[in-house]
C-alpha cells in the first residue's frame, strides 16, 4: 500500500505548470500517475504527441481542460473540452495535447499504462527525407530531441 498527499509529492519543471509525479512515492509498477495544476494558458505537455506504447487517461478534478486531438499524423485536429468530474482516454497512437484555455485554474490526474513509454511521436514530417509523417521523441544529454524513424536524421527541436 502507498499513500501520499499531492502537495507532498515532488514537483518537476514543465514550463510554468505544476506537475507532481505520484508514481514513485506510491511505488507503482505498471502505472504512470501525475497530478497537474495548470494556470491559464498552461499545458500538460510541450506539444501535440502520441505514445505508441502507452494509453493515457486524464481525470479533470477542477476547471476545464481543452484537448487537441488527431487520430493520425496527417488528420485534421479536433478540440474536446473536458470539465471537472469528466475523464478522457487516449489509445496508443492517438495524438493529443491538453491545455488550459480558460481564465480559471485546472487540476487533473494523468494516468498512463504501461508506466514507461519509449515510443513517443510528434505529427511532423521529416524535413530531411520526407518519407515519414511523424518524428520520434528521443532523450539526449540536452533533454528531448526528435529523430526520423525512416532515415534516422536527428532534427533540431524546441520541445
Amino acid at each position: 500500500m502507498g499513500k501520499i498527499a499531492i502537495d507532498e509529492a515532488a514537483g518537476s519543471e514543465m514550463g510554468d505548470a505544476d506537475r507532481r509525479s505520484l508514481s514513485e512515492p506510491l511505488d507503482t509498477a505498471d502505472l504512470a500517475m501525475n497530478h497537474y495544476a495548470l494556470g491559464p494558458g498552461e499545458a500538460f505537455s510541450g506539444g501535440l504527441h502520441a505514445h505508441l506504447d502507452q494509453e493515457e487517461v486524464f481525470y479533470v478534478q477542477e476547471g476545464t481542460a481543452t484537448f487537441e486531438t488527431k487520430s493520425e499524423a496527417t488528420a485534421d485536429s479536433d478540440l474536446v473540452e473536458v470539465t471537472a468530474g469528466e475523464t478522457i482516454r487516449f489509445a496508443p497512437g492517438e495524438f493529443q495535447q491538453g491545455r488550459n484555455e480558460s481564465d480559471e485554474p485546472v487540476a487533473a490526474l494523468a494516468l498512463g499504462a504501461p508506466k514507461e513509454s519509449t515510443e513517443g511521436r510528434v505529427p511532423q514530417p521529416c524535413p530531411e527525407c520526407g518519407e515519414s509523417d511523424v518524428l520520434a521523441i528521443t532523450m539526449t544529454d540536452d533533454g528531448m530531441g526528435l529523430e526520423c524513424p525512416e532515415c534516422g536524421a536527428a532534427i533540431d527541436a524546441d520541445i
